[in-house]
């Protein structure tokens, strides 16, 4: 967390947006500029980006220790009892120890540690300076989205309040026998479906203010009434100016040429890994023996190692290729970067253009339109235009206004798309409600520990009572039917069985018959010779 310096600046900043509110339900006064400021002061979204500072600086703090002095206690009491032939024993003592030990020479593996985390620490403000610059661009869209949407409604009651008059006309003239009561039909649905696009529209202008509320992480049901408006001032950069100022200010060509320089740093790190680590170190002891007899003694060592990992089975190759292939993943990821951030200028620069050529061209389409219109109503009333003729002149004065509105805000977001896309820094005023963030405190979450595991519990009974309504009959059925197959099937075998047996028995007796009869036949005739 920032300082608490910082604190007056939020409270300065948040006095500033009730003030302007002269009561709870007047519409509270937004500026462009106050609602950048608003959100980036307290969006939600800001805030989760910033708290990755928070852990580089602490991973900062991991990688210094290991160049300190560790230090390491132990102690505790023990008792033994040994049966012997000629007699027990009993022993009981205390013992106590203090370690300790700084690292003298590790090939450069720790300062190349701490040197990545300093760069992660530059590495994640950096995000959260780019974080702030897409707020600032998201805010100033939803603000001149909003502005648009309210604009379009205008145009859009207009557009009702033009049909409801010519209704009103026709109505008049029907009821003077001049129009016929076709033209009167014709004229009430043209207003209704007016009224359906006026709602649409209306609808919108909610939810463009929504928008902005969320971004700005304000009261979501203040009323709001938008102060500025989009005025047309001319670009002046020219496109080479912008992609050149582009490539120097970028935030993600910084990040990722810092990510370069880590991945070669991770490299080093891995080598220095499997260099001779030597160890100063520096202990005492000491003891007390209470039995078998009283005793103690104490002793302090110090020593230095030294610890060379000569040979590893690949392992250290197989490390230093995969950071080496991490360091051409981050080279890559830097020449695309470089690609699209040319492409984000192109493209928001072109569509920026395109936008003020049409508005230079939309205001003289909407003053001809206005005319156009004018004329096709009163030659309608003086009976000598139709009605088709006053429905194309509405519908093309709304086209044109609508069309005006849409350059206007297109070309106001195309600069600031282009800004974006340069990656222009904050203002000094912007930068200071972006500091200001740290002093809102945090949300504390309102669900404990107990509720959480109960809510676990409960969710896993309801899971069984889903799976016994559910899995199981599905299951008991499938079974059923199995069981039902297989009673079948052990009929059809039966029966089968019992066919097979008929048919062989009655094979049999046909054979123990054709059998007999040859045994009486030779029988027969052995008589027959007998008596011859």
């Amino acid at each position: 967390m920032k300082k608490w310096r910082r604190k007056p600046w939020s409270l300065l900043l948040a006095g500033a947006f009730l003030y302007s509110m002269s009561s709870v339900a007047a519409a509270a006064d937004l500026s462009l500029a106050g609602a950048v400021e608003l959100a980036l002061s307290q969006n939600a979204d800001l805030k989760i980006t910033k708290q990755a500072e928070e852990s580089a600086l602490a991973s900062l703090g991991e990688a210094k220790s290991e160049k300190g002095f560790s230090v390491s206690a132990s102690g505790g009491y023990s008792i033994g009892r040994n049966w012997q032939d000629r007699g027990n024993t009993t022993s009981s003592g205390l013992n106590a120890s203090v370690k300790s030990g700084v690292n003298i020479w590790d090939g450069g593996k720790a300062s190349g540690g701490i040197d990545s985390a300093k760069i992660a620490i530059l590495t994640a403000r950096l995000k959260t300076a780019r974080a702030e610059e897409k707020l600032r661009l998201s805010v100033i869209e939803a603000y001149y989205n909003a502005l648009q949407a309210k604009k379009t409604v205008g145009v859009n009651k207009a557009s009702v309040d033009n049909y409801q008059a010519h209704l009103t006309n026709v109505e008049q003239l029907f009821s003077a026998g001049s129009k016929a009561r076709m033209d009167v039909l014709r004229a009430s649905v043209e207003l209704s479906d007016a009224r359906q696009t006026l709602i649409k529209a209306e609808n919108e202008y909610e939810i463009s203010l929504a928008k902005l509320r969320n971004l700005v992480n304000m009261d979501r049901d203040e009323p709001l009434r938008l102060t500025d408006d989009a005025v047309y001032s001319p670009f002046a950069p020219a496109l080479s100016d912008c992609l050149a100022f582009g490539v120097e200010n970028r935030k993600e060509l910084w990040i990722d040429n810092y990510d370069v320089v880590r991945k070669e740093l991770d490299i080093e790190v891995v080598k220095a890994g499997y260099t001779p680590q030597i160890d100063f170190s520096l202990s005492a002891s000491a003891n007390k023996d209470f039995e078998p007899a009283s005793a103690s003694s104490r002793g302090v060592t110090a020593g230095i190692n030294m610890n060379w990992n000569i040979f590893d089975g690949g392992r250290k190759k197989a490390r230093i290729e995969a950071a080496e292939a991490a360091l051409d993943a981050a080279r890559l990821q830097l020449e695309k970067d470089r690609n699209d951030v040319d492409y984000d200028i192109r493209a928001a620069y072109f569509s920026m253009k395109e936008a003020e050529n049409r508005l230079n061209s939309t205001q003289d389409a909407v003053d001809k339109a206005k005319e156009d219109y004018f004329i096709a109503r009163e030659k309608y009333r003086a009976g000598e235009g139709i009605m088709l003729d006053i429905i194309d002149a509405q519908l093309a004065l709304s086209k044109a206004e609508m069309n005006h509105i849409s350059a206007q805000y297109d070309f106001a977001r195309g600069k600031a798309q282009v800004e974006n896309a340069m990656g222009q820094s904050l203002t000094e005023s912007e930068q200071r409600a972006a500091d200001a963030m740290d002093a809102v405190p945090l949300a504390r979450a309102e669900i404990s520990r107990r509720d959480a595991v109960h809510a676990y519990e409960e969710n896993e009974k309801a899971m069984k009572e889903r799976q016994d309504r559910t899995v199981i009959p599905f299951r008991a059925s499938e079974a059923a039917a199995a069981k039902q197959s297989a009673v079948q099937k052990e009929r059809a075998s039966g029966a089968k069985v019992s066919n097979t047996m008929n048919t062989a028995n009655a094979a049999n007796a046909t054979n123990a018959a054709d059998t007999d009869s040859a045994a009486n036949a030779a029988a027969a005739a052995a008589g027959n010779g007998g008596r011859a």
